[in-house]
């Protein structure tokens, strides 16, 4: 880190505390609202006591309640060595196609429409070893094309031989679900021309509509490992995993731990030694170098492993910037930055929609957003943005905030029920609003195209969640901006994020003056917020719940 920044803290001390003194006059007051809550946003997939299981890769009859994976790979292998050489020393040739990388001319046409016409480097890395057959361990940074580097073989491969159920690609918690959604929608997708059946069963959705869909034997399914498991114990005879041909799990790194093991293991038992198995992520975690070390069977080989050494796991195209302000005015700030983004991402705004009258269903199940209070037309609205908060009622709290002073937000957070998350999700993608207000359960995996800009409200404890945050803006090429909220306490955080990405962020400086103009209009907000907050009772039944175990388990 700069030594302007090391020292930021020290020399601004007095600056920060004469804003909080000066907003402190003006009758401004910070409630429970803020990130105080109590609140945890822990994404668990199932109820179920898990065993600590460390996890191995094989497929032994005897050991498979170790979790252990069988990479039956093809011949022509490439040591995990000279292939982290070549994605480290060698940039994606700006000749490669995905013609020249194996792929038929029908999913290239598909991929043409889709607007994606040249591969990513781990596109390019992964996808030949797939496609002749080699099971895959990929790692690369957030927004790099994994979902397609695995997408791609399995429907080249199935419309060579169609049957279901051909594919699982297993997902983390229920938390993260709307991840699994998203991967279903890019193979629909990109599939369209085979007619494919996909499925997507995942924790807090209707459990009879999900057996139906299993029933009719879909070419791909996107699961969660819990959701499945109950599924195979309640309704396994009704379809059947043993001509299954690919197994892929997405974010590995969170798969690959003692809270998932019992319920992959079980999976793992009913599908076939001979499958081509693929391990994607965007983390290299011990239990992943384990497995990409690990001992093959006899007439085994080890997985084709495709590992990004590259210090730097933002883009190159994403300014980083942190804002230096007192927790408890952060409101002020973030009201400014919104309505007066910089010059570079101005551009991105896009037209407010045409207002129109909600259906009684919408009403019921769009507990997150609400119409602004304030005229829209006195506010312009900011570009597309997502504010990453740590707990659900600092989200909630948010939303109620933006939304009184007038600009369109909705919430994503576990407080809310999962049709109520995904239809704030689809409001944020079809830009109905700009903003979505979210926990850490929206930072890994999902793809929303153009997101201008990403805002730390809290800033994250874990380097890796940084990163897995701010990948959510400038993807795929496009340019984009990071805001992070950071106090004198938050200095050694910062310090590990800059070692971890290898870039130092720069101060966002705002004119103190214009961001004070606000002030009464974001106060006046604030307490209609905190007020409505106190009266949905937010988190009520989960606090009585949490006493109620606490009792039990004395």
């Amino acid at each position: 880190m700069s030594a302007h920044l090391s020292e930021g803290p020290r020399l601004k001390r007095r600056r920060l505390s004469e804003s909080s003194e000066a907003i402190s006059e003006a009758s401004y007051s910070s409630h429970a609202g803020s990130s105080d809550a109590s609140d945890s946003d822990a994404g668990i997939d199932s109820g179920r006591t898990k065993r600590s299981v460390h996890p191995e890769l094989s497929d032994s009859e005897d050991d498979a309640p170790k979790l252990q994976f069988n990479f039956d790979t093809a011949p022509n292998r490439v040591t995990k060595t000279n292939r982290t050489q070549l994605a480290r020393q060698h940039p994606a040739p700006k000749d490669v196609t995905f013609g020249s990388l194996g792929v038929k001319p029908s999913l290239v046409t598909s991929l043409e429409a889709m607007s994606i016409r040249r591969p990513t480097p781990v596109q390019i890395g992964c996808l030949p070893s797939i496609i002749s057959g080699r099971d895959c361990i990929g790692n690369a940074k957030t927004g790099s094309g994994k979902t397609m580097a695995f997408a791609i073989p399995i429907l080249q491969k199935l419309s060579e031989d169609p049957y279901g159920i051909y594919a699982l690609v297993l997902t983390p918690t229920r938390q993260a679900a709307e991840l699994a959604f998203q991967i279903s929608e890019q193979f629909v997708v990109l599939g369209g021309s085979l007619n494919l059946r996909t499925a997507v069963i995942v924790g807090g959705m209707d459990m009879m509509e999900q057996a139906l869909e299993l029933g009719r034997r879909p070419h791909v399914v996107v699961a969660t490992p819990g959701r499945l498991v109950d599924h195979m114990d309640s309704n396994g005879s009704e379809w059947s995993l043993s001509r299954l041909k690919f197994l892929v799990l997405d974010e590995a790194d969170r798969l690959l731990t003692d809270t998932f093991a019992e319920d992959l293991a079980k999976i793992l038992s009913k599908t076939p030694k001979d499958r081509q198995t693929c391990l994607f992520t965007a983390t290299w975690t011990p239990a992943v170098e384990s497995l990409a070390n690990a001992t093959p069977q006899p007439g085994k080989q080890t997985p084709f492993v495709y590992r990004m050494t590259d210090s730097v796991e933002t883009v190159g195209t994403l300014k980083q910037h942190y804002l230096l302000v007192p927790s408890h005015v952060r409101e002020p700030y973030l009201f400014y930055a919104l309505c007066n983004p910089p010059e570079s991402i101005a551009h991105m705004r896009v037209a407010a929609p045409e207002p129109q009258e909600p259906s009684h269903k919408s009403k019921k199940v769009n507990k997150a957003f609400r119409p602004p209070k304030v005229d829209q037309d006195t506010i312009k609205q900011p570009p597309p943005t997502i504010i990453f908060v740590s707990k659900p009622k600092t989200a909630a709290y948010l939303a109620k905030l933006l939304q009184t002073l007038g600009i369109r937000a909705t919430a994503l957070h576990s407080r809310l029920k999962q049709r109520e998350r995904l239809n704030s999700l689809n409001l944020f993608r079809s830009r109905v609003v700009p903003v979505l207000i979210s926990t850490d359960v929206g930072a890994r995996g999902l793809d929303i195209a153009d997101v201008a800009l990403v805002v730390n409200w809290d800033f994250p404890s874990a380097p890796e969640e940084y990163t897995h945050r701010v990948g959510r803006t400038a993807r795929a090429g496009r340019n984009g901006m990071a805001i992070s909220f950071v106090t004198e306490r938050d200095e050694e955080k910062i310090h590990k994020v800059e070692a971890r990405i290898g870039t130092t962020l720069t101060e966002l400086s705002l004119p103190e003056e214009k961001v004070l103009e606000g002030l009464n209009a974001v106060s006046t907000a604030k307490r209609i917020a905190n007020m409505e907050l106190h009266d949905s009772e937010f988190g009520k039944r989960e606090e009585i719940h949490a006493k109620k175990a606490a009792k039990l388990a004395k």
